[in-house]
């Protein structure tokens, strides 16, 4: 017979698996985070011919699904307090399918552009309802890494989108070709998410929902039984009641939580995930996984090369994530998120230097051989850096660094001012592309960077190996 050890061991064994398992579905609103701000990518050409539109159009075409966003995430947290982490995810599935249908199928920019707030609702709803969901179910030890899964699905759902628009575009000829059914290949671009959509629908029907949500809502018995399935029954009874301990020191969670009743100022907590959710995107990843096949068209490459590098860099991206996931439970948030700004203020002022020096041939910016060369390793090592750091770990913070009161709500105003930063960012390229170019642009996102090495070093506190439930509001 084994022994009582041996078999600890092995429930150990399936409890983690099932909670790793469960936290995959989650992060399947990651990938289709990443496919949904992916696929844009390759059919701004078509957008820009199908819909008639100059810079500043084509810029709120490809900038509308952030203010979707900014409202999904905002909004999402409070009634992920009041209706669950599950059901948000549910609902923003059902978005995810509508907007990818609809923006297919759109033949107007007003369209075009209801279609993908809705899939923005839905993208920015699963960017903060994830994160809390894994947190909220995962063991402190293996948190970090289980969060950063959200990352990783995030830039494998890039990943796909860039080679899908590509397979596509190089299938029918070009984006703006027409391809199967009579459909130009732009739109089937946008109908390929159709399968990732429902397949995270029907996969979320079997996960559970988050125990600390079910016991904020006086569901014990239930949160009791998913407890037990997470971490066996000894382990069960006394989270439980740690968690209970926690609520009951509470009020019903709401935005005055942010505001320190006493003072009347905001929490300095709720300042750091502003800062971290806000610094994520003024170093202009966006303009990288948005604009990249306009960026390397702009300096010469082919529209079929330029999404190929967009290929590589997905893969790129997909390494560095992998890399830390198998160090950020061991060397902590902090020295990853610090080493990640000063490795982007580097690389983003050798992009800068570079497009400095294109020239302009018959009416286009073209980079010497050379130059063409530094550029393309650049864009790589800071995407590298980005998605080794600030790309996962930031999404990790948010999710364990608000105390269990606050956690909606600071999950919210993070998002919020996330996806604000991110519209922000992707409506202004276009028109830094056309008055400043491509140096001046990525020099704004290297002094950014550059802030964020200070930003980190005097704000940001280790959260490694923390329980929720010891979170601090200060």
């Amino acid at each position: 017979m084994p022994s009582d050890a041996s078999v600890q061991a092995e429930d150990g064994r399936k409890q983690q698996f099932y909670v790793f398992i469960i936290c995959c579905v989650a992060a399947l609103g990651g990938f289709l985070f990443g496919f949904d701000s992916g696929v844009i990518n390759g059919t701004v050409d078509g957008l820009r011919t199908a819909f008639n539109s100059e810079a500043a159009g084509t810029g709120f075409n490809v900038a509308s699904m952030l203010l979707g966003c900014a409202a999904g995430a905002f909004f999402a947290g409070r009634l992920a307090d009041r209706f669950g982490r599950r059901m948000l995810l549910i609902v923003a599935a059902l978005f995810f399918i509508v907007s990818a249908w609809g923006s297919g199928v759109a033949d107007g920019s007003f369209e075009f552009v209801i279609y993908r707030i809705l899939g923005g609702i839905a993208v920015g709803a699963a960017s903060v309802m994830t994160p809390a969901y894994i947190s909220e179910v995962a063991p402190a030890a293996i948190r970090g890494r289980l969060a950063t899964i959200q990352q990783i699905a995030i830039i494998t759902g890039l990943f796909m989108a860039f080679v899908s628009n590509y397979l596509l575009a190089r299938v029918a000829g070009a984006s703006t070709a027409e391809f199967w059914g009579g459909f130009e290949a732009w739109r089937w671009m946008f109908w390929m998410e159709l399968v990732p959509a429902v397949i995270f629908f029907l996969a979320l029907l079997g996960i559970p929902e988050s125990p600390r949500f079910l016991i904020s809502k006086g569901e014990s018995k239930k949160a009791l039984k998913v407890l037990k399935t997470l971490m066996g029954s000894r382990e069960a009874e006394q989270k439980a009641g740690d968690i209970r301990t926690s609520l009951h020191r509470e009020r019903t969670p709401g935005l005055s939580d942010l505001v320190n009743a006493t003072t009347g100022r905001v929490h300095r907590i709720v300042w750091v995930g502003i800062g971290l959710a806000v610094f994520q995107q003024l170093v202009g990843i966006n303009v990288v996984f948005y604009y990249g096949a306009v960026l390397w068209q702009s300096v010469g490459f082919t529209e079929s090369d330029a999404l190929l590098i967009n290929i590589i860099s997905g893969a790129v991206s997909i390494a560095a994530c992998l890399v830390t996931i198998a160090v950020v439970d061991k060397v902590g948030r902090k020295p990853i998120l610090w080493i990640g700004s000063v490795g982007m203020t580097i690389t983003l002022g050798i992009l800068a230097y570079a497009f400095s020096t294109a020239a302009i041939v018959d009416g286009a910016l073209r980079l010497s051989d050379g130059m063409g060369i530094v550029a393309l390793l650049s864009a790589n090592i800071y995407v590298m850096f980005f998605n080794a750091s600030w790309g996962p770990v930031m999404w990790v913070m948010l999710g364990e660094m608000f105390p269990n009161q606050m956690r909606g709500s600071g999950l919210a105003v993070s998002g919020l001012f996330q996806w604000l930063a991110n519209f922000g960012i992707t409506m202004t390229f276009p028109i830094m592309l056309a008055g400043i170019g491509l140096g001046g642009a990525y020099g704004i996102y290297a002094f950014f960077a550059l802030i964020s090495v200070f930003f980190v070093f005097k704000m940001v506190k280790e959260t490694r190996g923390r329980e929720l439930e010891d979170m601090a509001y200060e």
